[in-house]
Parts: C-alpha cells; structure tokens; sequence
C-alpha cells in the first residue's frame, strides 16, 4: 500500500528527480473527493509513495488565474478565501518545515499542493530473490531426471542440462530486461510487453502458453497424488494388518550384495507387494490404475473452489524441505547402493552388463523437452524481482539461480542414475517408484511431496482459473457457474489422463517443448529484435543468434513425436 508524506521543502529541489502530477483546478477539495483521489493514485501507481509539497502563498493567485481565463472566481469564493487567509496565518507562525504549528495537509487548500510520485525502494535482498526463483523452478521435474538422463545417455544428458539452463537463463534475462524499452512506466507482465510489441495476439498466445503451464502442472500433479496417496495407503495397510516392513534403514553393503529396498518393474495393481499378503477386494478396491485417481476426487474437489489462495500459499516452505529431502534421501541411497556405472560408446543398452550406460541416445529430446520445463520462469521472473532492493543486481542473481537450480537437477539425477544398482532401463519417470514399497524412507518423501502438492495443487487451479476468468469475463469470479463448469471440466482433464496416459516423463517433455518453443524462447526472441530494431541497435549478429535459437526450439518440438514410442517406459 502506498503510503502518503508531507514535504514542505521548496518545489525545485525534488523537480529534477521526478515527474510532477499538478492537480490544480478546483477552488476547494473536499474529504471524499481527497481521499478518492489517493486510493486511484495507489491502485495506478503500486510500490510508489506520493510526497505532498506546498506552493508558496505568493503563487496562489497566478495558479487560480488559468482557470477558464477568470482569476475573479476566487474572491467570490468565500470558502477558498477563509482557507487562504488561515494558510497565510499559520505560514508566518510556522515559517519552517519542522514546526508544530503547521497547517494539515487536509485542510490546505488543494490548489497549494503538488504531489509527487516517488518509486518505494524494494525491500527484497538479493538472497530471498535467489531463492524465490529457484524455489519457484524447483518442480516435479525433479523426479524424472533420473528417466531423462536415461534418455539421453549419461554424457550428453549432463551436457544437455546444464546447455538448457544456459538457454533458459539467457531468454529469462531477455525477459528482464525488456522493461527496459518502457523508460520507465510499470509493466506487470511480459505478456504485456509482448503486446506493446508485437501486438493483441502475441499477447493471447503469451497467456495461453502460461494457461498450458498450468494446466500440465495440474495433470502431472494428479497423476502424482494418485501415485504418492497409493503407496501410503499400502504401506500403512500392510503395517496395521501384517506388520511386514523390512529394511526399515537401508543397512552398509557392497556392490555384490542383494538389495531388497529398489525395484526395476511395479505392477499396478499391488506395486510389487506380494498380493498374497493383500485380501482380493483390498486390491479391487485400491488400484493405482483405476480407483485412486476417483478417490483423491474426495480431497481435491472441496479444495478447488476456495475464492482466495490465501491458506495454501502459508505452505510453501513445504515445496523446500521437499526437494532438500528427495536430496538428502537420493544421498542415503547412493551411499548405500555404491555406484554402477560402465560408460560406453553404444547407444544401446548390453544386457550382458547391467551397469553399461550409453555416453549418447538419440532419444535425448525427451531431456531437453523435460529441462525446457523445468527451468521455465519467463512468466514469473518480472514479478519475482519486482521487489527487489537493489534492481541493477537483478540479473546476477538470476544468474546464480539458474545455476543452483541445474545443480540441483544434475545432482539428483546423476547420483540417482549412477548408483542405480540394476539395470538402468528399469528406471521410472518417478524415481519414487524404482524403490521398494516397504522402504520407510521413501515413505516418509512420499507423505511429504502429498501434502506439498496437496497444497500446491489448488494454487495451481486458482492462477488458472484467475487468468483465463479475467481475460475472457474481466473478473477472477464471474460466477460460482462459471467457477463450477471450470472446475469440472479441469477435473476430467486430470482424469482422462491419470487413467489412460499415465506417464509424467512424456507428458512433461511434450510441454516444456511446446512452452519452451513459444514462451520461454520465441516471444523473447522476437520481442528483444522488434525492439532492438525500433532503437536502431538490431545488428547481423543478434538477428543470427536469435534465429538460430528459435530454431533450435522448433527442432526440440519436432524431436518430441520423432522418439515418440521409442522408449515407452
């Protein structure tokens, strides 16, 4: 909320540092009318303080005279006379700023006052940005890159990471830096610049890719809770009915020894647990494949159709101490299981040697589809360092984010993948679900990601709904009709794909790729030569660079049907 001061020092000595919005022509201002007037300048001008400086009494009567040609009107004002002679009165008792006996800002006549618009300095250090952003790239991404480096052999997948952070660093920077073309006038969105340059349907596209964002953040994160809700509900049930947990700490070994706490295959329907041990009704009722996903409608529905985010967003830390413990849980493992690893030259597999990884795959576009997603900031990272204390740090610190979010993709991935202690095809696009059901650690992340994503998941249903509902009906809450139709219909989206393609490395690749080529990549591609171009700076070299990495963007699209059946697992 903006806050209103009272400065008293003379007009000149603030004239060089700001425009100045002159709100002469009225003879008198009421209270309502004041007020009024500053609850729009704070609804225009957030993150701004308005200062308030007095004319001199001497300029009252040259002010008043370019009203409609008729400098009289204010003698006949006897209001605005009584006001005059008190200002007079109480400017020779208080002739400096700091007197007590000066005169209230609300009774001085408005024609005596200039405002001037002061932007507030952000509070926000350049720590708490590091961290905003990385905690905002931090995602489900996270569990399928021990799959997508799979696809894309070691070698080349570690390359491929830390390439497309690169790639999405240097286009989030071109984000940043296009309010740079406005000279100074607040732009809440890059959709908005997108818009100021390339026009209304740059601007739909721009909302629609972040729509799609949203949206396949919602279907992977069903997809997860039916997974996450199915093996909590086993484990418990398997603990009060049979008390069968084994390898309830993950106990020293060597290479050679046999390690009951990963799996390679999990069925559907008992997740590798002995369905002996299970009553046949127990594993009609509770199938991942086909009944969970309807009972976590019981959870999720009364949750989608809160007005405000509010109690959600408290839970945030949540996402965290998640990703700090799938990291400290992949080092447990990785300690325990020893690394396998026998790079080769092969793009294939040897079933001969379980431990023989391809150094390159040409399936490898299902990493960089993932990684297109899982370093996706653009739509976010103007209203991240919006606050920021110190702007000029602004791209350092996007900079040091972008490389401790690839750290922490490579770091999960590589040591998941390198210690691995059977064959790496077995790997799953949920790491969760190459361990063992009865592992109490992997229980433990498995409850903690659930009430995280829990949590997150009607977020994700509130941006959603708040944008499209306000692009197409201009209010975030048109009706509880238009909210419900919304909402069922996301629902069955969710639905449709937890039942039938259940499968979030694909579905995650196929997204970033398709974001990755028309957000994250093309429109700031565009938008920085348009720009570029009107200034006159649009060099051969810029052209060239920037063609070539919407190029690569569309080829990353294109790959994603090529390797499509490639590898189904």
């Amino acid at each position: 909320m903006s806050a209103i001061k009272s400065r008293h020092a003379p007009f000149e000595e603030t004239n060089s540092r700001l425009s100045v919005d002159k709100r002469f022509g009225a003879n008198s201002v009421t209270a309502n009318e004041r007020s009024s007037y500053q609850q729009r300048v704070r609804s225009e001008n957030p993150g701004e303080e308005e200062y308030i400086i007095r004319q001199p009494v001497a300029r009252y009567a040259s002010i008043n005279s370019d009203r409609a040609g008729n400098s009289s009107s204010v003698q006949n004002d006897t209001d605005v006379d009584a006001l005059l002679s008190r200002y007079r009165y109480y400017s020779r008792l208080a002739p400096h700023h700091d007197s007590n006996l000066l005169m209230p800002d609300h009774v001085v006549p408005e024609n005596f006052l200039i405002r001037v618009l002061v932007p507030v300095a952000g509070e926000q250090s350049s720590i708490i940005t590091i961290f905003a952003l990385w905690n905002t790239m931090m995602g489900t991404s996270i569990l399928s890159m021990p799959w997508a480096i799979k696809q894309a052999g070691y070698v080349c997948g570690i390359a491929m990471l830390i390439l497309m952070a690169a790639i999405n660093g240097y286009t989030s920077y071109r984000v940043l830096r296009s309010v740079d073309f406005f000279l100074g006038k607040k732009i809440s969105e890059f959709s908005d610049v997108c818009k100021h340059f390339l026009g209304k349907y740059a601007e739909i596209t721009a909302v629609f890719c972040s729509l799609l964002t949203l949206l396949g953040g919602m279907i992977v994160y069903w997809i997860l809770l039916s997974s996450f809700l199915f093996h909590i509900v086993n484990f418990l049930y398997m603990h009060i009915q049979h008390s069968v947990i084994d390898n309830l700490l993950p106990s020293s070994g060597n290479s050679s020894a046999v390690f009951t706490d990963v799996v390679c295959e999990v069925s559907e329907n008992a997740s590798s647990l002995n369905t002996s041990q299970t009553s046949p009704l127990y594993n009609e009722v509770w199938n991942q494949g086909k009944t969970v996903p309807f009972f976590l409608l019981i959870i999720l529905v009364p949750l989608l159709n809160f007005k405000s985010p509010t109690f959600f967003t408290k839970f945030n830390s949540l996402g965290t101490i998640s990703v700090l413990y799938l990291m400290i849980f992949v080092t447990v493992k990785a300690s325990h299981w020893r690394f396998h690893l026998q790079l080769g030259t092969s793009t294939q597999y040897r079933d001969d040697d379980p431990d023989y990884v391809p150094m390159f795959k040409w399936t490898f576009p299902a990493l960089t589809g993932i990684s297109a997603l899982a370093y996706f900031i653009q739509n976010s990272v103007l209203a991240i360092t919006r606050n920021q204390r110190n702007p000029q740090n602004s791209p350092r610190d996007l900079v040091i984010a972008y490389a401790l979010v690839a750290f922490t993709y490579v770091y999960v991935g590589v040591m998941f993948f390198t210690a691995f202690p059977l064959s790496k095809t077995c790997i799953k696009d949920n790491l969760l679900n190459n361990i063992a059901p009865n592992d109490i650690m992997a229980f433990v992340a498995q409850i903690g990601l659930f009430i995280q994503m829990l949590c997150v998941f009607p977020l994700l249903a509130y941006i959603l709904r708040a944008q499209l509902m306000h692009t197409v009906f201009g209010s975030s809450w048109p009706s509880l009709r238009h909210v419900l139709i919304l909402n069922v219909t996301l629902v069955a989206i969710c639905l449709v794909f937890t039942l039938f393609l259940p499968h979030i490395g694909h579905i995650l690749s196929f997204l970033g790729a398709f974001c990755g080529l028309v957000y994250a990549i093309a429109l700031p591609c565009i938008v920085y030569i348009v720009a570029s171009r009107q200034e006159g700076t649009l060099t051969w070299t810029k052209l060239i660079f920037h063609i070539l990495l919407m190029a690569v963007s569309v080829a990353n699209f294109i790959a994603q049907f090529i390797i499509l059946g490639a590898d189904s697992s």
